[in-house]
């Protein structure tokens, strides 16, 4: 298991040389810091904590400030702990960058869904509204509450309330690109959350370190146009003082 932070850029496609088209997430992941071990001697469990996106100390309180400095590292906005590691192979104040995923490995990715308020049955919970005709009495409502005879409404009945701003995983994504350059992830599909939200990209729990085949994309790069060599370019004054 391991495990990182980034936060949602927003969504494109790129093209592979197999002539698909790929939809993807790009996720920007600044390196981030491994600010505490934890052990079971001492906490319990095994995991180990990651801190991510630097903020001014002028934000941050005395207490993070020293959590931090512990870790010989600048202040951070965000802190997750990913469980299942292998504690021995990280060390306190060691940095994690993008490099520790491959192009083609499926990953599970966790982030918190955009809120969307106050919503009804019909949006939140997907229910069928009834006929719109003057005549009908029933148009955008919760339906029945329940049979008679308990007298109440039974617990989970599906009724309008605050929808959206939830914990979600979306499992068995497959990471399409690694641009360690740029601090980018490129994740197939999509993945819950708002743009420049915090998500989570972790292995897979039940791909077990699976990793699909390499996917060769198109780049549209261009390249430098170079400079003709001096041979050529003497060549060609001769040819045309000959013409001439």
């Amino acid at each position: 298991m391991k495990g990182i932070l980034g936060r949602k850029i927003g969504m494109t496609q790129v093209f592979t040389k197999s002539n698909k088209v790929v939809p993807v997430t790009v996720i920007s992941v600044e390196p981030n810091i491994v600010t505490q071990i934890k052990t079971k001697e001492n906490d319990g469990y095994e995991a180990i904590q990651l801190g991510f996106d630097t903020k001014r100390e002028k934000l941050a309180t005395k207490a993070s400030i020293g959590h931090t400095n512990k870790a010989k590292t600048t202040p951070k906005r965000f802190f997750k702990e990913i469980k299942g590691v292998d504690i021995n192979n990280y060390s306190l104040g060691q940095e994690i960058k993008v490099d520790i995923f491959e192009e083609g490995e499926v990953v599970d990715v966790t982030g918190t869904t955009k809120g969307k308020g106050f919503q009804g049955v019909i949006k939140r919970h997907n229910q069928s509204r009834g006929p719109m005709g003057h005549g009908s009495q029933y148009h955008r409502g919760p339906g029945s509450m329940g049979t008679m005879r308990p007298m109440r409404v039974f617990k989970g009945k599906k009724l309008p309330g605050h929808m959206g701003t939830l914990t979600v995983t979306i499992q068995n994504l497959e990471i399409i690109a690694v641009d360690l350059e740029n601090n980018c992830l490129l994740v197939k599909g999509n993945v819950p959350g708002a743009k420049n939200s915090l998500v989570i990209i972790k292995s897979a729990v039940k791909a077990n370190g699976k990793v699909n085949e390499k996917q060769e994309l198109i780049s549209y790069e261009t390249t430098e146009a170079t400079e003709a060599p001096a041979d050529a370019l003497e060549n060609a004054e001769a040819n045309e003082s000959e013409e001439a």
